[in-house]
């Protein structure tokens, strides 16, 4: 398998829109090349000394670690939540053609 540089970062919104517009903005930016809307999650979370219980939808960001950086300044500009989760969980292996094509279109940020 060839190395990759790949990442796939999870974070939430509360929305469907919320998602789509953080999506959107980030593809324009070409900081990620794919984002994954999974909606219908519930996280159940300590917020402000109470537990908090919300429905919110998942995002999969698709980009590459040399990105990284970036995109977590970005989510400060377009991010709706205080305190957004941004995890990086790194790619350690995948069909060449498709992690290719997350180098290619993250290449050229524009951010």
């Amino acid at each position: 398998m060839p190395h990759t540089d790949a990442i796939v970062v999870l974070t939430t919104v509360a929305t469907d829109e919320e998602g789509v517009r953080l999506v959107r903005a980030l593809l324009e930016r070409r900081l990620i090349a794919c984002g994954t809307l999974l909606p219908g999650a519930r996280s159940l979370y300590r917020w402000q000394g109470k537990i908090a219980d919300e429905r919110e939808v998942v995002l999969l960001l698709k980009t590459r670690s040399a990105r990284l950086e970036t995109l977590l300044a970005a989510f400060g500009d377009l991010h709706p939540y205080k305190v957004p989760e941004l995890l990086a969980l790194p790619v350690s292996a995948g069909l060449s053609k498709y992690l290719e094509w997350i180098s290619g279109e993250t290449s050229l940020a524009l951010a």
